[in-house]
């Protein structure tokens, strides 16, 4: 009976030994995991800060894509104005040219 509890008490005390060898195992685990959680999140934090470095960045373009957009537009309305007035001018010359046309006509016939 005593050999049995002794026996018995010496496989408790490896279960025990190798339960502590486990938890010392999964301690380490532990404490690498949470070391590569940590890194996770400092990699995602600066992920997060350089996507908004990047829109900012995008945000930066379109503004400036905008302002020479609007150049772009004045200047084109400034061109289309002058060519309008340019076409009008001509269309006067046309006239007079049209109406001296006429008047030489007259002349010539009264002659």
């Amino acid at each position: 009976f005593v050999e049995q509890k002794e026996w018995n008490l010496h496989i408790m005390t490896q279960r025990a030994l190798e339960a502590e060898q486990n938890v010392e195992k999964l301690k380490q685990e532990i404490f690498i995991l949470q070391e590569e959680l940590e890194t996770c999140k400092m990699e995602n934090e600066n992920l997060r800060a350089g996507q908004m470095t990047d829109l900012g960045a995008v945000k930066g373009n379109i503004d400036f894509a905008l302002q020479s957009l609007h150049k772009i537009i004045t200047g084109a309305n400034w061109s289309i104005r002058q060519l309008t007035s340019g076409a009008e001018s001509l269309h006067f010359v046309a006239e007079v040219l049209k109406s001296t046309g006429k008047i030489s006509e007259v002349e010539a016939e009264t002659e």
